[in-house]
């Protein structure tokens, strides 16, 4: 299989490398207002045929590395979850997150203060084969909660790998090469990321409990949602940026 080559900015910046494995990415359509009051108003909410799109994304963590250190991963491989949604700015466009749950917690801390992201710390996390597919469970840690934040279900990927072409919709999704995140003082950041394009499948999966979304009063459709897997990517990310600087 060719894959196909994504040309690099960041190629002489990049100070982390990731590997992501054993993706499932679950989307929804939902009105673009019941999104505004938890994505930064200097973000414009990108939408796709008039819609925003909700992002319920599983996967394991299957190795941070620090460049100039020895090439040994920092932490054994771990699960991780995020709910998130797309942006634009200055017309770039990129991923914002809402939240993500890691059961790490010098993940948790350091890329929580240093790439101010939403991290929670999940008391439970488990991602097993199951089935020929993935059963995944993850359970928030948080006290000052009404409700529990959790995810569980089976996912299977469908026979069958392609890489999205730049008029789609799974493109649109996927494809995004940076990420947006704001301080106390509500400064916008930004942290590029490249890797090789994604190599997507189609997925069938059996949610069996989501409250992901519940912190935010955001109800989901009652639909199907649009599911994609990827067996990953090994990336590299940059520094953050203030933006405006």
């Amino acid at each position: 299989m060719i894959v196909p080559q994504q040309l690099s900015s960041i190629t002489n910046k990049w100070i982390m490398k990731q590997s992501w494995k054993n993706l499932l990415f679950a989307h929804w359509p939902v009105p673009v207002e019941s999104l505004r009051s938890f994505v930064p108003e200097q973000l414009e909410i990108d939408t796709f045929e008039r819609y925003a799109w909700l992002g319920i994304v599983v996967f394991v963590m299957d190795g941070i590395y620090l460049r100039g250190l020895p090439r040994l991963p920092l932490f054994a491989k771990f699960p991780e979850i995020n709910v998130r949604t797309y942006v634009r700015y200055g017309g770039q466009s990129g991923v914002y997150f809402l939240s993500l749950d890691a059961p790490h917690w010098v993940t948790y801390t350091v890329a929580k203060k240093w790439y101010r992201l939403p991290y929670y710390y999940s008391q439970i996390m488990s991602f097993q084969d199951h089935l020929g597919g993935y059963y995944y469970n993850s359970l928030r840690n948080d006290r000052n909660s009404a409700f529990s934040v959790q995810f569980n279900g089976n996912f299977m990927a469908s026979p069958g790998v392609y890489f999205a072409g730049k008029e789609t919709f799974e493109y649109w999704l996927t494809e995004r090469y940076r990420l947006f995140s704001v301080d106390a003082r509500q400064q916008i950041y930004c942290t590029e990321i490249d890797h090789h394009p994604w190599p997507l499948q189609k997925a069938e999966a059996e949610i069996q409990q989501n409250t992901m979304t519940h912190p935010f009063n955001i109800q989901l459709p009652q639909t199907q949602p649009i599911l994609l897997y990827s067996e990953g990517v090994n990336s590299i990310i940059s520094n953050i940026k203030r933006m405006g600087e």
